[in-house]
């Protein structure tokens, strides 16, 4: 069994679990699930946003600790400050030390869209994103059938969030559907966690061309976001750059400089 297949095991049981803890009717009495969403897609056509979707992440199963040291409303308020387009916020709690409580705790202090960075597999879940305050959910090709991606993509919307649909070889392109927003490119493998530049640059022509494209993981130099501009991406998804630094809102600062 590989980590993404822990990973999906271990959240059937979380997620039944909050089940029980929280009705639908329950999480959409929260003051949040009432507010308008931020749009990305409005921040991502505007030629002036750097695209940098920053990413607040404690712990990956591949890299272990990676920052436990800081808090999430400092860090998130700080990206905004440097320039990100969005913030994009790990809330599974085994694989990643993640929480709800972290998108709960900055929703308010930040004017930029959220994502919550989670592995979706049953509708529940996005009820729960609409309810923390995210503005835009994250559905991962590898984790769900054609069907599955485009009925999420369908509810998500009827929230009023985006959706990005997270691929990673060309056989997931057929999940691509009309209610995605984003469609991105992880670099790195779910399955093993090596990272590879080249998987967005193979893939960019591939994705439909009324689909802004998202270049996710292993963005480790300015250098790059040109390379990827080049190739059509308008997003970024940075996470591990930013947060294996003592203090990541200075490390995003002198990225930004860069670009």
């Amino acid at each position: 069994m590989n980590i993404l297949d822990k990973i999906i095991e271990n959240k059937k049981l979380e997620v039944a679990h909050r089940k029980e803890q929280k009705s639908l009717l329950t999480l959409s009495q929260s003051d949040f699930f009432k507010r308008t969403p931020i749009s990305l897609v409005e921040r991502l056509l505007d030629d002036r946003s750097s695209g940098i979707i920053a990413e607040f992440k404690r712990k990956s199963p591949s890299k272990g600790i990676i920052n436990d040291n800081v808090n999430p409303l400092d860090v998130t308020m700080g990206y905004e400050l440097a320039g990100a387009a969005a913030i994009s916020i790990l809330t599974d709690e085994v694989f990643f030390s993640g929480n709800d409580a972290d998108v709960i705790s900055v929703r308010s202090s930040i004017n930029i869209p959220i994502l919550r960075k989670e592995f979706i597999i049953d509708p529940y879940q996005i009820h729960e994103a609409k309810s923390i305050g995210a503005d835009l959910i994250l559905l991962i090709a590898a984790c769900l059938t054609h069907s599955e991606v485009f009925s999420f993509a369908v509810l998500a919307k009827s929230l009023g969030l985006e959706v990005l649909l997270e691929l990673h070889d060309e056989e997931e392109l057929d999940h691509i559907c009309d209610a995605v927003d984003f469609v991105g490119i992880n670099n790195r493998s779910l399955k093993t966690f090596d990272v590879n530049i080249e998987r967005s640059l193979k893939m960019a022509e591939k994705i439909p061309s009324g689909k802004l494209k998202i270049a996710e993981s292993g963005i480790d130099d300015p250098s790059l976001i040109k390379l990827f501009r080049e190739n059509g991406y308008r997003g970024f998804l940075i996470g591990e750059n930013f947060m294996k630094e003592q203090d990541p809102v200075l490390a995003i600062s002198k990225f930004m400089k860069q670009i």
